[in-house]
């Protein structure tokens, strides 16, 4: 018990220091399984998901459900943007930690073991999705409370629903859909 209390406070400290929230960073691993199987974006996709979004320098870009991490890693590597990687599966943590380490960009780049509907998101000012169209209408309502007056949403393959997205792109036969959270 010690040695978790120790971690939990260990986590809280480096989060606060990367500048993500304590509920963000949360150690207790999630308690439900996977809604999705991992399948990888595309490079082109990843590429076209941040330019879509303008990401720069000062971005802080949540992937949520981020497999790999492959696109916090391109964000932080192409732009110098940070970047959170949010996974509840414990294989898709060791791989973007792996991801994360391999590119030299952990400076920039946290992986946090989370269910992203349980995760604080108030600290993004891009969102990156690709989760199925199920998951992003059940996910709306959370990115429109939590999320500020004009955070970025990309996500890749799938809609939300009712809520048009501002642009949708064609990448090599795959879709790319964009939002931005309106002023209340």
């Amino acid at each position: 018990m010690r040695n978790r209390f120790l971690a939990l406070a260990l986590t809280v400290v480096v989060a606060g220091l990367a500048g993500v929230s304590t509920a963000a960073a949360q150690t207790t691993a999630p308690t439900r399984r996977p809604d999705v199987i991992f399948v990888p974006t595309p490079e082109a996709v990843v590429e076209a998901m941040l330019q879509v979004a303008n990401v720069t320098k000062n971005d802080v870009v949540y992937d949520l459900g981020c497999g790999d991490g492959r696109i916090p890693v391109t964000a932080a590597k192409k732009y110098g943007a940070r970047g959170f990687c949010f996974d509840i599966d414990p294989q898709r943590i060791k791989e973007a930690n792996e991801n994360v380490a391999k590119n030299n960009v952990g400076n920039l780049v946290t992986v946090v073991h989370a269910d992203l509907f349980e995760t604080d998101l108030s600290g993004a000012s891009v969102v990156t999705l690709y989760l199925l169209p199920s998951l992003n209408v059940k996910l709306m309502p959370k990115l429109m409370k939590e999320l500020k007056p004009g955070t970025r949403i990309v996500s890749h393959a799938f809609d939300m629903g009712d809520w048009k997205p501002e642009k949708e792109l064609d990448v090599d036969g795959r879709k790319v859909y964009f939002w931005t959270i309106p002023k209340r």
